[in-house]
């Protein structure tokens, strides 16, 4: 990570945050609304992943909502009352300029060195939906429901990058099911289908999600961060360009100091520490 930001650079004001040893915790906190996002929210949360590439501190993410729910959405008094305002002024510009925020915020998770771990309870629809989606790992509980709503208000499926990435995650036929009907999709379905990585107890489930980010954080650091970019860079590539793609990356990875950490625990039979170089 170049341009390296001291941790204290973020402080952001329109989420929790917090910070336990290497994992840093997002927590969409508006429990009474059941977690809607507004303006303000989208635009810290794409500042502070955006932020979050150059913190070396910090070596994954969880994010999950406030109270027993995830997210609900876009706040419908905040977000979705002006953004039909604009549209009634003919403010094309302003809607654009709206949707390419909301993008930001996907492109800033998935660019988001960081592997995100969504834990994910109650409510989880809409932008909410989007959230989890563009996270790297999901847990979810029994009584959590995911819906892409979109079409339950005139919009397109075709939100923050939903028609690339959710069909990736639990096939194109499910995807095209959800984006075109906008019901919600229970927690075994979406355990079933791939969503969830797995489903646990609500009284669990932020000690099951800070556990993996935890193990993930232990990793080696650079490695994960290959890896998460090898993800999201080999979407567009034929198996050719990316069995190449992938050469490249592990011949790069391998001139790590991790790399030699590892054999060298190997050989003396102990358990590498990673140190992320």
């Amino acid at each position: 990570m170049n341009h390296r930001i001291p941790l204290e650079s973020i402080q952001p004001q329109h989420f929790g945050w917090t910070v336990e040893g290497r994992v840093a915790t997002v927590t969409i906190n508006r429990p009474e609304r059941k977690n809607p996002l507004t303006f303000e929210s989208y635009r810290e949360l794409s500042d502070t992943f955006h932020k979050l590439r150059h913190v070396e501190e910090i070596k994954s993410i969880v994010i999950t909502g406030a109270g027993e729910n995830f997210c609900s959405g876009g706040d419908v008094h905040e977000i979705i009352g002006p953004l039909v305002k604009m549209r009634e002024e003919g403010r094309m510009d302003r809607l654009l300029e709206f949707t390419r925020l909301t993008g930001e915020l996907v492109r800033t998770m998935r660019h988001c060195p960081q592997p995100i771990v969504a834990a994910v309870d109650g409510i989880c629809a809409g932008a909410g939906a989007i959230l989890a989606m563009a996270s790297d790992l999901r847990l979810g509980t029994p009584r959590s429901r995911v819906a892409f709503l979109f079409t339950r208000v005139g919009l397109s499926g075709a939100d923050m990058g939903a028609c690339a990435i959710l069909p990736r995650i639990i096939g194109q036929g499910r995807a095209s099911e959800l984006l075109y009907t906008g019901r919600f999709m229970e927690a075994e379905e979406a355990e079933r289908w791939g969503f969830y990585n797995r489903l646990v107890p609500p009284e669990r489930l932020m000690d099951e999600a800070m556990g993996l980010a935890r193990s993930i954080a232990t990793g080696p650091t650079f490695a994960h961060a290959m890896t998460k970019r090898q993800l999201h860079h080999e979407w567009g590539l034929g198996v050719d360009e990316a069995i190449e793609a992938e050469a490249q990356a592990q011949a790069i990875c391998m001139q790590t100091e991790d790399f030699a950490r590892a054999y060298r625990a190997f050989a003396a039979k102990e358990k590498p520490t990673f140190e992320g170089n």
